[in-house]
């Protein structure tokens, strides 16, 4: 497994949500956002929801976060870590929420450190990703920011913290190279389906 390797399936894989229409987008939006919904109210202890917000093609998880609201179900956004390199911090998200770009022009919140929710507090986590595998192994970006900040919770820490990542079904592939540090998933929820690891 090379470096070379993952960012071909990279490219591959960006391409291939990148070419998803405008109509199959929504629809894919839709139906995820639905899924997340049955299975977060199977659970009422979920009350705390990390999501992020649609970059690069990325599931839209819009239609779940308005309806977490209606519920009263509070919801975090990652921010970039101001002083932990290439780590995340999840800060309180609502539609009046000041948003700025980061570097990477992704929005986010103002940091404000009252705002900040600790990972010990979250009760599920939703992660975006470029591609998974049959084995729950998770390709991102390249950045390794879900993968630091996941370490943590990937070795005990957390045990009342839910992880699952969310992806369009063209982002499945049978086995992807898989790297010593990489974070693997539980579960995925695609449009039509949750895959269990």
């Amino acid at each position: 497994m090379t470096e070379n390797e993952r960012q071909q399936w990279r490219r591959q894989l960006r391409t291939r949500r990148q070419q998803l229409s405008e109509t199959e987008q929504r629809e894919a939006s839709e139906a995820v956002s639905q899924r997340l919904l049955t299975f977060t109210e199977q659970r009422p202890q979920v009350q705390e929801v990390a999501v992020f917000l649609a970059n690069d093609s990325e599931i839209n998880l819009q239609p779940y976060i308005e309806a977490l609201w209606q519920r009263n179900i509070k919801t975090l956004v990652p921010v970039l870590h101001p002083f932990c390199a290439g780590h995340l911090l999840f800060m309180r998200y609502a539609d009046d929420t000041v948003m700025r770009p980061n570097r990477f022009s992704i929005p986010e919140p103002e940091l404000a450190c009252p705002n900040v929710v600790p990972l010990a507090k979250i009760d599920l986590l939703l992660a975006p990703l470029v591609g998974f595998d049959g084995h729950g192994n998770r390709l991102g970006m390249g950045g390794g920011f879900y993968d630091r900040t996941l370490n943590s919770w990937f070795a005990g820490r957390y045990p009342n913290l839910q992880v699952a990542g969310v992806a369009h079904d063209c982002q499945y592939v049978e086995q992807l190279p898989a790297a010593a540090w990489d974070i693997p998933l539980p579960r995925v929820f695609t449009p039509t389906r949750e895959w269990q690891f």
